[in-house]
């Protein structure tokens, strides 16, 4: 199993708080991707600016493309989901790529951890309505 699927699912059980990025105590989306960068690459990338739960929206800036594609690696279209890696979704069609995720498993039953206002951090099944709002697919950097 990934470094980065056992690190997210350690965070599995931590409340939802939106801007937060601490492992049991709250966390949201973007949060738990800095949380396990942190696990297993040390020191963030960059700092990340304050943001508001509707992002970019007003003005249509990709502001979580733009961040991921500095810091990590771009997946291939087509390839099959490998565990690890991060998906970025579009919540509706039409809108800024604005949650977060990372595959669990793969295969026959994919499924994928996440921070989700109301629940915290899961592992939801990636089922076929998840993965139509797939926008992009990144792997954390070796």
């Amino acid at each position: 199993m990934s470094r980065i699927v056992t690190e997210a699912r350690r965070w599995i059980g931590t409340p939802y708080v939106h801007q937060a990025s601490v492992r049991g105590a709250g966390t949201d989306c973007l949060g738990l991707i800095r949380g396990v960068w942190r696990a297993v690459h040390g020191v963030e990338p960059e700092v990340v600016p304050r943001y508001s739960a509707d992002w970019a929206e007003p003005q249509g800036d990709e502001v979580l493309w733009q961040a991921a594609g500095r810091h990590m690696v771009p997946v291939a279209r087509g390839r099959a989901f490998q565990p690890g890696e991060c998906l970025l979704f579009r919540l509706r069609d039409g809108s800024v790529a604005k949650h977060l995720g990372i595959v669990g498993e793969a295969g026959a039953a994919p499924s994928f951890i996440h921070a989700y206002s109301g629940q915290g951090v899961v592992e939801s099944p990636l089922s076929r309505p998840w993965a139509r709002r797939i926008a992009a697919r990144f792997d954390f950097p070796a």
